[in-house]
């Protein structure tokens, strides 16, 4: 258990909300039969999109969860989220399920718990005594 001392966020259910939708999002993107395509024409262009993905989600809830349990459980369940939606993707016609987005996902999950190991796993707190 962390012994430092977690912070409270005033509109947690406000967060938490925006946090589930994020995760809705990224599920809807995942499986729909018409992907967005910003056509930006970078190189791996779609793998960069899954890692920011899995980033947003990794690091949004870090600020909600504080102790290192609960950030290691929310890692594995975004990794484990993301190789199933990779896989249900094949049940899609026209998509199909790639190890390089499973790849790309999990980078993303790890890059967020890094940021969690910073003093930005306290920027929602910071935003709270900023406006409030």
């Amino acid at each position: 258990m962390d012994r430092k001392v977690v912070p409270e966020l005033r509109f947690r259910f406000l967060w938490l909300a925006i946090g589930y939708t994020l995760v809705v999002l990224v599920i809807y993107l995942s499986l729909t039969s018409a992907p967005v395509d910003l056509e930006m024409n970078l190189p791996y262009e779609d793998k960069i999109y899954h890692a920011l993905a899995y980033f947003t989600l990794m690091t949004w809830f870090s600020q909600i969860y504080h102790a290192s349990f609960q950030r290691t459980m929310i890692a594995l369940i975004f990794i484990i989220m993301g190789v199933l939606l990779e896989y249900l993707q094949s049940f899609e016609p026209g998509r199909y399920a790639e190890f390089g987005d499973m790849l790309a996902n999990t980078t993303g999950v790890a890059l967020g718990f890094i940021v969690t190991l910073t003093a930005a796993r306290n920027y929602l707190v910071k935003l709270e005594s900023l406006l409030f």
